[in-house]
């Protein structure tokens, strides 16, 4: 399974859940207990804790991760495909950006099916369609050049947001709905530390050197691979010099799924 910090986590899930009209086919204010799994740092966590009157408890097998999430809700250690409670514990087992980074994602979905007694829900990311606007003229072309030899050179299915309902059927989950929701990602004037440190991995082309080995597993070789790169950290310099001068601005809208299925033999009331 791929790795994320603590930081990243906090950065790209930051404000996700400021709308939370799609999460309302999880019907989480009649959830008497709920499990969220691959919690990571707690972002889900805590708005289900908001939102449902229930027990929540969040599971992750990254014990730094639980160590941040543990300040907003109870947590567990444990790995998403041998999840460390007895059948139907929970009457809603969820994830969100799990799946994707899974090699065997149906075979995690069986064993939330196993520990739920009611409900099971997927809120996955499809990244083929994120779609990125600045006033750089040359952001969006090498975002999506990026993006491209990255979703071809990654093991895992980055882009099966859209297709969740497939794994679902795998699962024996009956789908009961399936809803986009776009989270929207926005750098403008006055610029915070977050996106200031994010210009300069632009600028030393670090962000893509920490995608390198991906990128190169895909159809892109050493030669595309160095000719992106400089154009990159060129693209860098210039949103350093646009944030300078207060010009800069960047949308990024990342497309998620949420996806709830019924576990086999639930009642269509519960």
């Amino acid at each position: 399974m791929r790795e994320f910090s603590a930081e990243y986590l906090r950065r790209t899930r930051e404000g996700m859940w400021d709308d939370r009209a799609a999460l309302a086919p999880l019907r989480l204010e009649s959830r008497e207990s709920v499990l969220d799994v691959g919690c990571g740092t707690g972002e889900l966590s805590r708005v289900i804790v908001e939102e449902s009157p229930g027990t929540v408890v969040g599971c992750d097998v990254d014990r730094d991760l639980l160590a941040t999430a543990r300040e907003h809700v109870s947590v567990v250690a444990g790995d998403a495909l041998r999840l460390p409670f007895p059948d139907d514990s929970f009457d809603l087992v969820v994830c969100q950006a799990l799946l994707i980074n899974l090699p065997e994602p149906a075979a995690a979905l069986s064993e939330f099916a196993r520990v739920s007694r009611e409900l099971v829900a997927a809120i996955e990311p499809d990244n083929a369609q994120v779609r990125v606007e600045s006033s750089v003229a040359s952001e969006s072309a090498l975002a999506a050049r990026a993006r491209e030899a990255y979703v071809e050179g990654v093991e895992t299915d980055v882009s099966l947001g859209a297709d969740a309902r497939e794994l679902f059927a795998e699962a024996a989950l009956e789908v009961l709905e399936s809803r986009r929701y776009d989270h929207e990602r926005r750098i403008e004037p006055p610029y915070g530390e977050a996106a200031l440190a994010d210009a300069r991995r632009k600028a030393t082309g670090a962000g893509l050197e920490s995608d390198r080995a991906t990128l190169l597993s895909g159809p892109m070789d050493e030669e595309d691979y160095d000719e992106l790169r400089g154009e990159w950290r060129e693209m860098g310099r210039e949103v350093i010099d646009r944030m300078g001068d207060g010009a800069y601005r960047r949308r990024e809208v990342v497309p998620f799924h949420v996806t709830v299925g019924r576990v086999a033999g639930a009642s269509p009331g519960e």
